[in-house]
């Protein structure tokens, strides 16, 4: 009766086995071999959209998909997946990212309490010996038991019998799905990573009389996210889209380069939500820790406005000037209209512009950049060059009073000298505190804001000229 008990027991357990393995989920594994296309969005705010799309055979029922080959910086709570071949036929049960990756600390923490296998040289024989050993600890160096003996800083090479399961070499999207079909799925991971992003670098060739430019605007995209976009579709968003982590920028000095007179534009524009979206017309490789530059827009004999502009400080109003202020700088700005009729038009990204120009022998010399933002169609865009090595300006305050306890009187005299050999126009603003009357003045002004008051200043070739005028602020 006991035997036959017993009996009865094995058979139960044994079938009980046979049916948990029947359930137990059939393994699936994926890398970049099994992509069959990948598209990536990259926003200038260090974030991807990557969607990536694999033909996987999967057994009909449970699986435990293992999808690898993924970003190293990927956001796991923005991680989906679906089918596009079988919509309805694979439901996700669980969704992980395995990131416990292997390294030799890891791989050393997972062997605590194990015993491996020790390769130490024989000082008498010269010769690699095998010793068995039990790693008791991995606390700032393995410590080891041999036999009876414990020690430590073991010179010999340590031979593992096997990865860990739970140890990977590379990230890993981990998935329990329930299939329907036992057919291969085309299924598509989308996912958000940071790591990855763009800007727009802008060249700027000036004309010999710095009245035309010609323009060419290059995408640059810096790839640290930890993964190859292969053959990938690619597109940008321009535009400042909310995000909760602060943006990273980063610098990159582009050389002067012109795209092709004769290229077709390689980005399409258009609209996205309150943003602007340019769509690569063609497929292209972004590999991991790389930078990559690509045109995206050319213009030729663009009408530039040079102007020269001197600005004044509202500490200037507040008190008394002791002395002169001496070799105050102009500066020199550019301005460009984004429209069509100056063969531009296109929304145009952030970015920095780089300005260059021809030398008497031909050569072309950087004379200057400046940082632009998001500029739409039809707008200016306003780039300072620097200041003008020719072009002084010396402030003098002729008089001060308090006329009552609120009000305040101040005399100032601009003188600006021209060593140019051209004539010139010097753009004046100065920023009048309160609520002030011009009492008198030697050139013309605009009151072009509250607080603001401009002069615009011929000034002859090699000459001096000097702007005077009185001003009454109420505060």
């Amino acid at each position: 009766m006991k035997h036959a008990v017993i009996t009865c027991l094995v058979t139960a357990f044994l079938a009980h086995s046979a049916i948990a393995a029947d359930h137990a989920p059939a393994l699936a594994v994926s890398t970049a071999d099994d992509q069959s296309s990948v598209a990536i969005t990259v926003y200038n705010s260090n974030i991807g959209l990557v969607k990536d799309q694999r033909t996987i055979r999967m057994a009909k029922g449970l699986s435990e998909l293992r999808f690898m080959d993924i970003a190293g910086q990927i956001m796991p709570a923005t991680v989906h997946i679906k089918s596009l071949s079988h919509p309805n036929g694979l439901t996700v049960l669980e969704q992980n990212y395995e990131y416990d990756l292997l390294n030799p600390q890891k791989l050393l923490d997972k062997y605590v309490g194990k015993e491996v296998s020790l390769y130490q040289k024989n000082p008498y024989t010269d010769k690699e010996e095998i010793v068995r050993a039990t790693l008791l600890s991995n606390n700032n160096g393995p410590i080891w038991q041999i036999g009876d003996q414990i020690t430590f800083g073991h010179p010999g090479r340590v031979l593992f019998p096997e990865v860990p399961a739970n140890l990977i070499s590379r990230p890993t999207l981990v998935w329990l799905l329930n299939s329907s079909t036992p057919a291969g799925q085309k299924i598509e991971a989308s996912y958000l990573t940071s790591g990855i992003t763009w800007r727009a670098d802008y060249v700027a060739t000036l004309s010999a009389q710095d009245d035309r430019a010609d323009l060419a605007g290059w995408v640059t995209i810096d790839n640290k996210s930890g993964a190859e976009y292969r053959n990938a579709t690619l597109k940008l968003v321009a535009g400042e889209v909310n995000r909760v982590k602060d943006e990273v920028q980063y610098k990159m000095a582009l050389r002067p380069m012109a795209a092709s007179r004769d290229a077709a534009p390689q980005f399409e524009e258009e609209s996205f939500f309150e943003y602007h979206l340019y769509s690569l017309q063609r497929q292209s490789t972004i590999r991991d820790n790389q930078t990559k530059q690509i045109s995206f827009i050319t213009a030729e004999n663009i009408p530039v406005k040079k102007e020269f502009v001197f600005k004044g400080q509202p500490s200037y109003y507040w008190n008394q000037l002791p002395e002169p202020i001496r070799n105050q700088r102009i500066g020199v700005y550019v301005e460009i209209e984004n429209k069509k009729g100056n063969h531009l038009g296109m929304p145009l990204p952030k970015g920095i512009v780089r300005a260059y120009k021809k030398d008497s022998a031909g050569v072309l010399q950087f004379i200057g950049e400046d940082r632009i933002d998001h500029t739409p169609k039809d707008e200016k865009v306003r780039i300072k060059l620097g200041d003008a090595f020719d072009i002084v300006a010396t402030r003098k305050q002729t008089d001060w009073k308090k006329s009552a306890k609120n009000i305040t009187e101040a005399s100032y005299e601009i003188s600006f000298r021209n060593h140019k050999k051209e004539a010139i126009e010097i753009r004046v603003i100065e920023p009048v505190p309160g609520d002030w009357t011009m009492l008198s003045s030697s050139h013309q002004y605009q009151k072009t804001s509250s607080k603001t008051a401009e002069f615009v200043i011929p000034v002859p070739a090699d000459k001096e000229i000097v702007l005077t005028y009185a001003v009454r602020m109420k505060y």
